[in-house]
C-alpha cells in the first residue's frame, strides 16, 4: 500500500492496531462481561466505561509534562497502563471478598486510563509528526482499516473462547487466556513503539506550563473545534457506556453473536474509511464530520426503537450507522484539532479539548446513571407506556439522539463556515 512510505508509518499503523485489540478486551460487552462476574450493577457498570472519556481530563496534565525523549515516557506508560488492563481479568480470580473485588478492579481501571491519558497527546503528536499535512486523511483511514480487521478476528476469536468456557461453567480459565493474550499483544505493542524514531526536536513544545492552559482557551480556533468535542462526548456519555449491559442483559445476546455483530459493523466501516479520509483530504474534516453526524443520529435512532423483540435487527442496523459515523468521526477527533489549530499549540490543544470534553462526557454519565438505576429497580427493570416497555438505554438513546441533531447544527454554521472562510 503506497501510505506505507517509511518505517514509522509501518510502526505507527501496527501500534495502532495492538493498542486497539487491547482496548477490544477492556470496553464494552467484554467489560460487562468483567463486571457481571464481579457482581457489579448496569450503572455502575456505566460509570467505569464512562471513566474512558474521563480520563481524559488527564490529558491536560500532559501539558505540564515536558520530555526530552517522547520514545521513553510514551513507552514506559504505555507498558504500566496494559499491565492495569491485564490485572482486570487477574483480579476476578483473586479469593477475597466481592466488594474488596470491585473496589481493586475500578482503581487498576481508573489507573490505568489515567496513565494512558497522560502519555497520549504526546505519543499522537509524535507519532502524527511522520505523516504529511496533506495526508492525514488518507493515512489515518489506512490505519483504522487495518486496525478494524485484525480487530473483527480478534474480537470473535475472543468472544468465542469467553462463551466457551463460560457455558462450560469455567470462566476462570477464560479469564487466564485473556490476561496472557494482554500481556503478549502489550510486549508486542511496547516493540512497535521501541523501534519508532524519537520526534525531532523541532516538533516538541518548549515554554510548558500553566499559561498554555489557559491560553487555548483564548484561541478561538480551539475553542471552536472544543465545542463540538463537549457536544459529542456528551451524547457519547449517555449512550455508549451502557449498551454493552443492555445488549447482554435486557436483549439476551452472547458474546459470540455481539462479536459476529460487531464484524458486520467493522466491515462496513472499512468501506467507508478511505471515502471519508480522501473526502476530508479534499473539503476538510469539518465537512466531513457534519456528513458523519448524521449516520450517528441514526444509530441513536436505532438504539431509541432497540427492544428485546426486535433487539437483533435494530442492534444489526446501529453498528452499521454508527461504524458510518465512527469511521469519520474517530479521525476528526484528533484531525480537527491539526486542521483548526496552529502547528505549536497542537498538542496543548488536543490535550485541552479532549480533556474538558472527557469531563463532560463523565458528568453526563453520572447525570443519567440514577435514572438507570431508578428504571432497573422496578419489578420488570423497565417503565411501562401506552402498553409497551420501554427500558432505560432507550431513553437515553433519544436523549443522545437530540443532543447530535444538536451537534450538527453546530458544525455546519460554526466550523464548516469557518472553513470555507
Amino acid at each position: 500500500m503506497k501510505v506505507f512510505k517509511n518505517k514509522g508509518q509501518t510502526l505507527y499503523i501496527f501500534e495502532a492496531a495492538l493498542e486497539y485489540l487491547v482496548a477490544i478486551l477492556c470496553t464494552s460487552s467484554f467489560l460487562a462481561t468483567l463486571t457481571g462476574s464481579l457482581g457489579m450493577s448496569d450503572s455502575l457498570t456505566g460509570i467505569v466505561s464512562s471513566f474512558i472519556s474521563m480520563g481524559c481530563l488527564f490529558q491536560l496534565l500532559s501539558i505540564l509534562i515536558q520530555v526530552r525523549k517522547h520514545k521513553t515516557f510514551v513507552t514506559v506508560l504505555s507498558i504500566a497502563n496494559q499491565l492495569l488492563f491485564t490485572l482486570l481479568y487477574v483480579i476476578p480470580l483473586f479469593e477475597i471478598n466481592s466488594n474488596t473485588k470491585i473496589i481493586f478492579f475500578v482503581v487498576a481501571i481508573f489507573g490505568a486510563y489515567i496513565i494512558y491519558n497522560i502519555a497520549h497527546p504526546k505519543k499522537i503528536n509524535w507519532m502524527m509528526s511522520q505523516i504529511g499535512d496533506k495526508n492525514h486523511g488518507s493515512f489515518t483511514a489506512t490505519k483504522q482499516i487495518f486496525s478494524l480487521f485484525v480487530g473483527m478476528i480478534f474480537s470473535f476469536a475472543m468472544g468465542k473462547v469467553i462463551d466457551h468456557f463460560t457455558d462450560k461453567g469455567d470462566k476462570q480459565t477464560a479469564f487466564i487466556i485473556a490476561a496472557i493474550v494482554i500481556f503478549v499483544l502489550m510486549i508486542l505493542h511496547s516493540l512497535t513503539l521501541l523501534f519508532s524514531n524519537d520526534l525531532k526536536a523541532e516538533n516538541t513544545s518548549s515554554n510548558i506550563n500553566l499559561k498554555n492552559i489557559f491560553g487555548i482557551l483564548k484561541d478561538k480556533d480551539a475553542l471552536s473545534v472544543m465545542i463540538f468535542f463537549i457536544i459529542y462526548y456528551a451524547a457519547n456519555g449517555i449512550t455508549t457506556p451502557y449498551y454493552g449491559t443492555y445488549k447482554i442483559n435486557e436483549l439476551g445476546m452472547s458474546l459470540t453473536l455481539i462479536s459476529l455483530l460487531t464484524i458486520l459493523g467493522s466491515f462496513t466501516r472499512i468501506f467507508v474509511e478511505r471515502p471519508f479520509g480522501k473526502y476530508a483530504d479534499k473539503f476538510s474534516f469539518a465537512r466531513m464530520t457534519e456528513k458523519c453526524l448524521i449516520f450517528l443520529g441514526l444509530a441513536y435512532l436505532c438504539m431509541t426503537i432497540a427492544h428485546p423483540s426486535n433487539g437483533t435487527v435494530m442492534v444489526v442496523l446501529y453498528l452499521i450507522f454508527h461504524s458510518m459515523a465512527m469511521a469519520g468521526i474517530s479521525s476528526a477527533l484528533i484531525n480537527l484539532v491539526f486542521e483548526f489549530v496552529k502547528p505549536e499549540k497542537r498538542t496543548d490543544a488536543l490535550a485541552m479539548t479532549q480533556g474538558i470534553s472527557g469531563i463532560v462526557g463523565f458528568l453526563a454519565t453520572l447525570l443519567v446513571s440514577p435514572v438507570v438505576s431508578l428504571i432497573q429497580s422496578r419489578p420488570d427493570k423497565c417503565i411501562k407506556l401506552g402498553g409497551i416497555n420501554i427500558y432505560a438505554q432507550q431513553i437515553l438513546s433519544f436523549a443522545g439522539l437530540i443532543i447530535i441533531v444538536i451537534g450538527f447544527i453546530y458544525v455546519r454554521t460554526v466550523l464548516v463556515k469557518k472553513k470555507s472562510k
